[in-house]
């Protein structure tokens, strides 16, 4: 991983060399990418553009994006591992341009970052408005109060539900149509989805359970208990495919 300077330097070399080839595409990426300082200001102009639903309100949410980008530029650090993760694990990426102008993954998990980051301020009322554009415009929806870790991946992002209190490590990917969130029967507590972790298409996570490390949950399936480190899960209810460890029955 690049710093967020160096990661900015190449997304410019990419817009510079988009602009001249392809005049029709060359307005797009200059208010999107030329336009910009930094990496910070590029993404705060695409939660802007995604989650306004008016001149007025895209000039607003940019602007806020912005103000937390200069007060807390870890959100920019976070935005740029979020950035490279994507280049790392999708195959079909061939450099930084593309998924930052046209993932709306990408977008909405910077938008829940600029939300948790005002839900941690007490900002509640304007962090919820936040999700509820989100899961309008780009069909994910992140609680503010969740807790993300860095370097992660939504990959398609249509359907995706995190719901309150959940917890994602680093480097995770998320496909389409994922739900986290807690149960009935224990709505105090959410599940923790541990690092380097692979959520397929249309798995459902669920309670007060933990997801290990490395651990790989197959497409549809749901999970009530916990998985460990390192194991496939897969099928309703979810079953271990690779492991005996304690856990779910095997």
């Amino acid at each position: 991983m690049v710093t967020a300077d160096q990661l900015w330097r190449s997304v410019r070399d990419e817009a510079e060399s988009a602009f001249a080839r392809d005049p029709l595409f060359g307005g797009t990426v200059k208010r999107a990418i030329l336009d910009h300082a930094d990496l910070g200001g590029a993404v705060a102009h695409q939660i802007g553009e995604r989650l306004g639903k008016g001149v007025a309100d895209r000039a607003q949410f940019s602007r806020l994006a912005r103000e937390a980008h200069r007060a807390a530029p870890d959100l920019v650090e976070a935005a740029s591992r979020d950035l490279q993760s994507i280049a790392v694990h999708d195959p079909a990426v061939t450099g930084f341009l593309p998924p930052l102008l046209n993932y709306k993954g990408y977008v909405a998990l910077q938008a829940w970052r600029l939300s948790n980051w005002l839900w941690r301020r007490d900002r509640a009322d304007l962090a919820l408005l936040l999700q509820s554009l989100s899961s309008d415009s780009l069909q994910v929806s992140i609680h503010p109060s969740a807790s993300i870790g860095t370097a992660v991946f939504l990959d398609h992002a249509t359907g995706i539900i995190v719901g309150a209190f959940a917890v994602i490590g680093d480097e995770v990917t998320i496909m389409q149509n994922v739900t986290v969130g807690r149960n009935q029967a224990l709505p105090g507590r959410a599940p923790r989805i541990g690092r380097g972790v692979l959520l397929s298409s249309g798995a459902t996570i669920l309670g007060d359970v933990r997801i290990g490390d490395f651990a790989k949950i197959g497409a549809g399936s749901v999970v009530e208990q916990d998985v460990p480190d390192g194991c496939t899960a897969v099928g309703v209810p979810a079953r271990l495919a690779n492991c005996a460890e304690a856990g779910l029955p095997a």
